[in-house]
């Protein structure tokens, strides 16, 4: 058996503002802070063997917060920027509500939520999962089989990708998954790798 834990990063600065982020390095904000810490607290009575983070700091810091908050400092942490957010392109930085009005509701509800269509300039789902996926392939899927519980913090869209592999989403379906920020995902596997059980620490 082995436990997979998803962690989407703390709220940041840049979410409180209501701005598209993507590569953008912004930190958590307080409320981030104390969501990583809360998520941390949820999960003290899991091991935890490893953990994969972005290179991005909004989600560095909240594994930093969240495994010292469990009690689970030292474990060997990787980062990647195979699991950074995806890349909104000439959005990062806009307001999401000016840019609602400028292109409309359903147009930036396509760019944030649909599986392959990009934002100008940047990366769509499709994108991000094909550079998350291979990594989490080759190294995460991996670590599950010999049985280490792992723990991956990072981003919406990256988690995103992830998810819809793991529960079989279809690309209409994957439009109305939102992952919230700080909330623990826990898999659960048999030895086979197969799916037991899927709980949200909320």
């Amino acid at each position: 058996m082995s436990l997979l834990i998803l962690l989407r990063h703390g709220q940041s600065q840049w979410n409180l503002e209501n701005r598209f982020t993507g590569w953008v390095d912004v930190d958590l904000s307080e409320k981030g802070k104390h969501e990583a810490e809360e998520a941390g607290e949820k999960l003290k009575d899991f091991q935890i063997d490893k953990a994969y983070t972005s290179v991005l700091k909004r989600a560095v810091h909240t594994l930093e917060i969240a495994l010292k908050s469990a009690g689970k400092e030292g474990i060997p942490v990787v980062q990647d920027k195979a699991l950074n957010e995806r890349n909104y392109g000439h959005l990062q930085g806009l307001n999401k509500a000016e840019t609602a009005k400028k292109y409309g509701e359903a147009q930036v509800h396509l760019w944030r939520r649909s599986y392959d269509i990009p934002p100008p300039g940047g990366e769509s789902l499709q994108d991000t999962a094909a550079r998350t996926l291979p990594f989490f392939h080759k190294h995460v899927i991996e670590d599950l089989k010999t049985g280490k519980n792992i723990i991956i913090s990072a981003h919406g869209n990256s988690l995103r990708s992830i998810v819809m592999e793991l529960d079989t989403l279809s690309r209409e379906e994957v439009v109305h998954l939102n992952i919230p920020t700080g909330i623990p995902i826990v898999y659960e596997f048999d030895n086979n790798l197969h799916i037991v059980s899927k709980k949200i620490l909320s």
